[in-house]
């Protein structure tokens, strides 16, 4: 994925509830961001993901399926199962929660990694909420680590991401490229997690969240 090497990708979704939650308009708000520059995209359920490698074959795509209400705090990715329909549904790159976090069917972290790899011969990207889940990740061999999870789990949510400073800690010290996802807001700060050496950076709701923000400017006035 040599392509998205100081890139910006886009994480093109929406809420279940939102009128964009729909895979044709998933897939066209993916092409504007293609359109306008960003050389990759992070994409929710198999179901969207197969209509935007549709309108995008060449595009690299980080797949992923929130799963919720399985029983565990674990919702991105959370088994093997899942894992193999992102893969059936053309992404190029799985992203699975990487915390210790119990999954809901009881699979190993190690042992969906290694399925992935050797048997769906896809990259993994592992989603992180702190350098020790970090680390572990990259032990079990993951192709990408990116922070998407801090701020987003117990050991964390009393931090607001990004963490420019565990950033800056992770790319010194795990030689595994690492994706800055979560919390970025403007251009700047996506140019300065760049700058801090991130693999690439990915950007959501700044860009494509228009249900968040809608309601943070109604919330405002």
């Amino acid at each position: 994925m040599k392509e998205l090497q100081s890139s910006l990708v886009i994480s093109c979704q929406a809420p279940s509830n939102s009128p964009l939650h729909n895979p044709d308009i998933i897939a066209n708000i993916a092409l504007a961001c293609v359109n306008q520059g960003a050389k990759g995209l992070r994409i929710d359920s198999p179901n969207h993901i197969k209509a935007v490698r549709k309108l995008l074959p060449d595009i690299p795509i980080i797949g992923l399926w929130k799963q919720m209400g399985l029983d565990s705090d674990v919702y991105i990715t959370p088994r093997l199962e899942d894992a193999i329909a992102v893969a059936e549904a053309g992404a190029d790159i799985i992203a699975i929660d990487a915390t210790q976090r119990k999954r809901p069917n009881g699979e190993t972290l190690e042992e969906i990694i290694s399925h992935i790899q050797q048997n769906l011969h896809k990259l993994v990207m592992a989603d992180i909420d702190t350098k020790e889940n970090a680390i572990i990740a990259r032990d079990l061999g993951v192709d990408f680590i990116g922070t998407t999870l801090y701020g987003y789990t117990q050991d964390t949510r009393q931090f607001t991401p990004p963490n420019f400073d565990l950033i800056e800690e992770l790319v010194r010290e795990i030689d595994t490229p690492i994706i800055c996802e979560g919390g970025i807001k403007t251009p700047e700060e996506a140019k300065k997690a760049l700058d801090k050496g991130c693999f690439c950076v990915v950007v959501g709701t700044a860009i494509t969240g228009i249900d968040l923000l809608a309601q943070n400017f109604v919330k405002a006035l």
